[in-house]
Formats: C-alpha cells, structure tokens, sequence
C-alpha cells in the first residue's frame, strides 16, 4: 500500500471519529424546555435558524474532508495495473489430459469386432410387372 493511500485511509478514520465525537456533543435544537410548549419557534420549519456556532461549522468542515477522503479511497480502489490486460493472464494452470485407461484383460472372443458385414440380398419385389415406386409413371 502506498504512502498516499495510507495516509488518505488514517484522514478518513480520525475525521469520522471526530464527526461522530462532535454530532454527539452538540446540542439539540429541540432539546430546550420551551420548545416542548411552542416557545422559540418561527416562521421556519425546524424552528428559528441561529447563526451557525464553532461546533456545526467544525461538523460541517469534517463532513468535508470525509467526503473528499472517501472519494480519493474510492479512485485508488479501481485503479488497475496496465502491465496485464486481464487478472487471468497471472492465474493460468494448465491442466494435465485424463490418462488413457489400459484395454480390458478378457478374453478377446467376449469383446464384438468391427468387421464390416455384408448387407443382406434385397427382397424379390411383390409386383415384378409394375416399375418400381422410385420412376414417375408415364403415360
């Protein structure tokens, strides 16, 4: 693993730690006494929108670098060697042929030959008078 990489993977970590750290120290916005009664709201949804404190920018800041960290470790993930054109070429076993199995030991009168046969005479045709069905009539 290269330096970068590392470096990039340690970045990742101690920012989500911190991320989490801070998003559990925070305080919420409808965690007052008042707001459980109707107090403190506006016009917006989630209530009135301070100006933003140390600790949701510094949120906001490690969200960030998060991210970027994400996106770097996901590039260096798909980079792909060019030396080989395929992760196949590395892996190649070449397989040995099944062995021939030896002939059987019987006797050799058990075991059909392949001599040819002769066919058999062709049957006397049952009309001799008629051509046969392969020729067209004629009139």
């Amino acid at each position: 693993m290269s330096i970068v990489l590392k470096l990039v993977l340690i970045t990742q970590m101690l920012s989500a730690i911190a991320m989490v750290g801070l998003i559990l120290v925070q305080h919420g916005k409808g965690a007052d006494m008042g707001a459980a009664f109707g107090g403190g709201g506006s016009g917006s949804l989630f209530g009135a929108s301070g100006s933003a404190n140390f600790m949701s920018r510094a949120t906001s800041g490690l969200a960030a670098v998060f991210f970027v960290c994400t996106m770097a470790l996901s590039y260096f993930g798909n980079l792909r060697p060019t030396s080989s054109g395929s992760v196949l070429d590395g892996a190649a076993v070449v397989v040995p042929a099944p062995a021939v199995p030896a002939a059987p030991a019987g006797p050799v009168g058990q075991i059909p030959d392949n001599k040819a046969v002769a066919p058999a005479a062709p049957a006397a045709p049952v009309d001799a008078g008629k051509p046969p069905a392969t020729q067209i009539p004629t009139k």
